[in-house]
């Protein structure tokens, strides 16, 4: 919703301003330029780009129109997850989740959970299991697959960065095809290389404007919620890691509580409310988290 109130103060800001010095309206609609700098853009896309990173750029376009996935309501629901999974790990033994943890797409726990949130637990539960690796290690794992998908998230925002800082280039192109026609006209009516003159300078306008006014700001909304999700998974991290090391699944939870940030965190109070429930597990729409328990619990 911001994003869109954003977008028509900018436009809004720019037109009622040039409308303000009595500039003619009409003279700004140049489809010729939109032409040359949209079609100029779209195909720098798609060279420098795989289809699988067009796919979340698109996603990531109408994302920044939404809401944030990663409000308090989130960040509670996935922490009542996590303390009854430790829960029932704790008094059941580490072992007790085996059967969900190799099979997590048919898992009462976990089948309902977001793909690489459900990886990203399992696979540290696995390792768990083995015995083979120490919280230090698994820590150092979780690190690890956070970078990674952290890095690929970063990679439309970058594609669509280098895009916006291509239109005002673009932009000068159409402008010196414009100009090209009007050096043309020379020796014709002056309305007519007026005309042509402006039109050409529309398409420098239009270059700087879509980068500035657009596409960078809609880029940088793109980035902060990559850094959103990457936040999430780090709170995940930290509730399992400080399970594995030996804390009772109510401080482990504490410990992820306080890893949320300020705007978004739930109180004390609120999160004790919510684990001492009804103790069933939630299914969160948004797939929430779930960490594992130390073999010696």
């Amino acid at each position: 919703m911001f994003a869109i109130v954003g977008i028509l103060v900018v436009f809004g800001a720019v037109v009622g301003g040039y409308l303000m010095e009595k500039g003619n309206l009409m003279v700004l609609l140049q489809p010729a330029e939109l032409l040359i700098i949209g079609g100029a853009a779209l195909g720098t896309i798609f060279v420098a780009n795989s289809p699988t990173v067009l796919k979340a750029m698109l996603g990531g376009l109408m994302s920044v129109f939404g809401s944030s996935k990663f409000g308090k309501g989130r960040y509670v629901e996935t922490l009542k997850a996590m303390f009854n999974v430790m829960q029932k790990a704790r008094k059941k033994g580490l072992t007790d989740l085996e059967s969900d943890v190799e099979n997590p797409s048919k898992s009462e726990l976990f089948s309902k959970w977001e793909h690489h949130l459900r990886d990203f637990v399992c696979d540290t539960l696995r390792m768990a299991m083995s015995g083979g690796a120490t919280p230090f290690e698994l820590d150092q794992m979780m690190e690890l697959d956070m970078e990674v998908h952290h890095h690929y998230s970063q990679l439309p925002v970058t594609a669509l960065n280098t895009v916006a800082d291509s239109l005002p280039g673009l932009g000068i192109v159409a402008a010196v095809l414009g100009v090209v026609i009007t050096m043309g006209s020379l020796g014709g009516p002056p309305e007519e290389i007026g005309h042509k003159v402006a039109a050409a300078l529309v398409g420098t306008f239009l270059g700087i404007l879509l980068c500035y006014g657009l596409l960078g700001p809609m880029a940088s909304r793109m980035g902060k919620a990559a850094d959103e999700e990457g936040h999430f998974y780090h709170v995940v991290r930290v509730a399992v890691i400080s399970f594995l090391k030996g804390s009772s699944p109510l401080v482990a939870i504490e410990f992820a509580r306080r890893a949320v940030p300020g705007h978004v965190r739930p109180s004390f109070q609120e999160l004790e409310n919510a684990c001492k429930g009804k103790g069933a597990l939630p299914a969160p729409s948004e797939a929430p988290a779930a960490p594992a328990t130390p073999a010696a619990a």
